[in-house]
């Protein structure tokens, strides 16, 4: 009985937690586009003097800047090359958020910008929601959780007690050649 109360308990606890990784993906998805949005608008004088001198190149822009000989416009190269990055980074983040779901999922999970993963889970607010692609989540990280605890309970129990699985062997078989007819 605490057997199967034990797997209903994960079984939920799985679908609860499956539940929420769309709510997730999508989290960082906006988060991304919002910071991207910042980005691009924070580089927009820097683009239109890059469009002006340099045919859109904002590496040019940075070239020129560290090329100076004012302290002060060299100081500002190294802050418009940090935007230039940032942007590039957030613009690819972004790109790949608008791929497919088992992609996004799986950069989400993997290949995501660290720092960014842990500003949506800093501020991510869990949920239920009950959308297909929530439900979908959720039963499948329930079953495979339950899966997963069912196959390690019985690979202990196979290594702990393998004598157990052959007495019930021998026991079925003796049950069973006693109830033939003679």
């Amino acid at each position: 009985m605490l057997r199967s109360h034990l797997r209903l308990t994960l079984f939920a606890l799985g679908l609860l937690v499956g539940i929420q990784v769309p709510g997730f993906i999508d989290a960082y998805g906006n988060h991304v586009e919002a910071r991207r949005l910042e980005a691009q608008q924070g580089l927009a004088g820097f683009q239109d003097t890059a469009g002006r001198f340099f045919e859109g190149n904002l590496n040019a822009l940075v070239e020129h800047y560290r090329a100076s000989d004012d302290p002060v416009i060299q100081s500002d190269a190294r802050s418009v090359a940090a935007l230039v990055e940032r942007a590039r980074l957030l613009d690819r983040e972004w790109r790949i958020m608008q791929g497919p779901w088992y992609a996004r999922a799986w950069h989400v999970l993997i290949g995501a910008d660290q720092s960014l993963r842990g500003q949506v889970w800093s501020s991510y607010r869990f949920q239920v929601m009950l959308a297909p692609e929530a439900i979908a989540w959720g039963l499948s990280c329930a079953l495979l959780l339950a899966w997963i605890a069912e196959s390690i309970f019985v690979l202990i129990r196979r290594t702990l007690f393998p004598q157990r699985r052959r007495r019930q062997r021998r026991t079925a078989q003796v049950v069973s050649s006693s109830k033939r007819p003679e």
